[in-house]
């Protein structure tokens, strides 16, 4: 995730950064603003279309269709925006979880070996999260000293989640907690795989194909037919104009397209492994 100083406007103005859409569109929008200058020469030009010509009215369908495209682009990206931000809070609530279960077990644990074997899972759980998010390959070993059996065609948190409830039940039936213990540790537990199916959830649920796909025809269309009608009172200026608003639109587009999907390697996605690297942190501090 990209670090900012959001009162710095000068940096935002006059600095692309590599996150900017400006990169992406820029090829696109050369052949826009080459086909917008194209009709604008043939109308005024090549054609010497009159002020009469019907033609000219096509910006009462621009007028008309603005409005729907603008309410159309505010829903997209604020559900765009949602989605990334749940899934904040759920990575903020796996922090959270996990500094509380450190805390009790901190407590609750009087066998250093038993301490010990959670302050290296509970962090482990959020590395394994972190890296089935991005759908990488899960290593055996994440942490130093920690080594895990997993098999990589199951679900990685699930075993890690399981191995930490195994190890409670054991802690239950050895008569080291007792069973309030039992049940406060295991909502604990039950914590993590929530968070889990939430982040799933964001994950592999992405926007509905026919919706995405309407929007991106709508915005080439609408740019399309742009010159046709501002040719007229724009002439060649008709180019830089049109394609100025191609940008706009596109680029409304191509910021919920990257973080509605905010697991990944994208510069504006979530920093989960530094997350995840703060929770082994906290862990360790209360868990000495």
């Amino acid at each position: 995730m990209i670090s900012y100083n959001t009162k710095d406007w000068f940096t935002f103005i006059f600095r692309f950064h590599k996150a900017d859409t400006f990169r992406t569109l820029f090829p696109i929008m050369v052949a826009i603003g080459v086909y917008a200058g194209f009709v604008g020469y043939m109308e005024v030009e090549y054609w010497q279309l009159s002020e009469k010509s019907y033609i000219k009215n096509i910006t009462i369908m621009h007028g008309m269709l603005g409005f729907v495209i603008s309410l159309l682009l505010v829903f997209r990206t604020n559900t765009a925006y949602d989605r990334w931000w749940e899934g904040r809070k759920m990575w903020g609530a796996l922090v959270n979880n996990s500094r509380n279960f450190a805390l009790k077990l901190a407590v609750i644990l009087k066998d250093d070996q038993d301490q010990h074997y959670f302050k290296r899972m509970i962090p482990t759980y959020a590395a394994v999260l972190h890296q089935h998010l991005n759908n990488d390959e899960t290593s055996l070993q994440l942490f130093d000293d920690v080594d895990l059996e997993i098999d990589h065609h199951l679900h990685r948190p699930n075993q890690v989640a399981k191995k930490m409830f195994q190890k409670i039940n054991d802690l239950y039936e050895s008569k080291k907690i007792s069973g309030d213990q039992l049940i406060i540790l295991n909502a604990e537990v039950q914590s993590f795989t929530d968070i889990c199916g939430a982040c799933e959830r964001i994950k592999n649920t992405p926007i509905p194909y026919s919706y995405s796909a309407f929007i991106k025809k709508f915005i080439f269309f609408y740019v399309m037919t742009l010159p046709f009608g501002y040719s007229f009172s724009l002439g060649y200026y008709t180019a830089p104009v049109v394609v100025f608003i191609f940008y706009v639109l596109a680029s409304l587009e191509l910021i919920a397209e990257e973080i509605e999907d905010p697991f990944g390697g994208d510069a504006n996605d979530l920093p989960t492994k530094k997350i995840a690297d703060n929770i082994k942190k906290h862990v360790a501090e209360l868990m000495p």
